[in-house]
């Protein structure tokens, strides 16, 4: 086998690829391509934040010691934010407990955050409390937060709105999309 042609073309950007990877070890971030390495950095650096070592728990602190959860989204992919591949009441009771942190990308393109108060959130414990009671206590595979609920509920805390058709998917022939 031989190399693509582009690969000349990758070497050369690997240089700022592992400048990248020093700035996300120095937030405490050991790899800019798992688990959303790279734009957890953004984030956290737009915002001020500090990234909390572990898997457990939540995802970064402000200056004051306030905790919160992270989330991103890309656009081009789906509307909603993932949220737990194990969500149960231990889960459900941490995340009650803070705000969540929502970042909208188009893309690798940061377009937005939002902050959405752990309040506005309860519609989502109240829901998968019960699907899990439901359930008999069977863990719940990663529910979804929709884009639009972040937009309607959050606070702009970056960025501008996401444009017309990111929430919803592409606009329709010949209308004007909306959110």
């Amino acid at each position: 086998m031989k190399p693509h042609p582009d690969w000349k073309l990758l070497e050369g950007l690997l240089a700022h690829v592992r400048e990248y990877q020093q700035l996300a070890k120095k937030h405490g971030i050991a790899d800019i391509f798992q688990d959303n390495g790279g734009k957890l950095l953004q984030v956290t650096l737009v915002l001020g934040l500090t990234v909390l070592p572990g898997r457990e728990g939540n995802d970064a602190v402000d200056e004051e010691g306030k905790e919160y959860e992270l989330k991103s989204v890309n656009t081009d992919l789906t509307k909603s934010f993932s949220t737990h591949h194990h969500i149960n009441p231990t889960i459900i009771e941490k995340y009650r407990k803070v705000d969540w942190i929502f970042a909208v990308y188009c893309g690798i393109e940061l377009q937005a955050i939002y902050r959405v108060n752990a309040k506005e959130l309860e519609i989502f414990y109240k829901k998968w409390e019960t699907k899990w009671n439901e359930e008999d206590g069977k863990d719940i595979n990663n529910p979804k937060s929709p884009l639009t609920f972040v937009m309607e509920k959050g606070e702009l805390l970056y960025g501008k709105p996401p444009t017309p058709g990111t929430a919803e998917g592409p606009p329709k022939e010949k209308e004007q999309p909306e959110f």
